[in-house]
């Protein structure tokens, strides 16, 4: 993940690699039990690097999430590799590459690329014919050959909330908008289970889609009603007690 997740998943009593992972596949079952016959997930994660007992290493979350999600017996589909141009390498707080500089061989390559895994729930979607929520909802030549490219350059989210959207590392609307317009049609229902700043939510209603998302801090509403302007009278915000949550569990 990113550092600045790392105090959410010790409150979480996650403090090891592993135990995060865990914490976060119970996220997956439940994307895994929602999704429609043909549904697609996408999940946008980093990989990330720490120094432990004095070792320098990659913790690789992508490779960890797709084991989870194909021992759920979902597709694994190509995925997309997001490069932020806005990215430069850091160290202590300071523009610089990790390692010794340049003297070979002990620099670090630079993580300047997060994943957009792509998942599908079974065989292909069926439609109707002619379908007409399909065929609206195509894209043109131009968009096909941009965003079925494995590798995207889009510009990095401009945060304007400080720490708290750090906090849930949010990313550019672009990202979202170009997944729903690739994988669903008008009138489909979009669930983000991390709904954060509520850029994912955003753009699924200008794009015509439903949508139902879960966040855990509630201090986001204030900036999801700010982003949605006018729009956000159409959104329900509604709590969900631990009980409630433990029930559905069970269901």
């Amino acid at each position: 993940m990113v550092g600045i997740w790392d105090d959410f998943f010790r409150a979480e009593a996650a403090e090891s690699y592993d135990a995060m992972h865990m914490y976060l596949n119970q996220t997956w079952k439940e994307v895994k039990r929602v999704l429609v016959p043909g549904g697609i997930a996408c999940v946008n994660i980093g990989d990330a690097t720490r120094t432990k007992d004095g070792v320098f290493h990659l913790y690789p979350n992508h490779s960890r999430v797709i084991e989870t999600f194909e021992r759920m017996d979902l597709i694994t589909l190509p995925y997309i590799l997001w490069k932020k141009p806005t990215t430069k390498p850091r160290y202590k707080g300071k523009g610089a590459f990790l390692g010794s500089g340049f003297l070979p061989p002990n620099a670090y390559v630079t993580l300047d690329m997060e994943y957009i895994l792509i998942f599908r729930n079974g065989t292909l979607r069926t439609f109707e014919p002619k379908d007409p929520k399909r065929y609206r909802s195509k894209f043109t030549k131009i968009q096909r050959d941009e965003w079925f490219s494995q590798v995207w350059t889009v510009t990095g989210a401009r945060q304007t909330h400080g720490g708290l959207e750090r906090r849930v590392a949010a990313f550019p609307e672009e990202i979202p908008r170009r997944l729903i317009r690739m994988f669903s049609i008008e009138g489909d229902l979009v669930v983000d289970p991390f709904l954060g700043s509520g850029t994912t939510l955003k753009a699924a209603m200008d794009l015509g889609r439903r949508f139902i998302g879960y966040e855990r801090l509630g201090d986001f509403s204030g900036i999801i009603r700010e982003r949605m302007g006018r729009d956000s009278e159409r959104i329900v915000f509604q709590k969900q007690s631990v009980a409630e949550q433990i029930s559905e569990l069970k269901a």
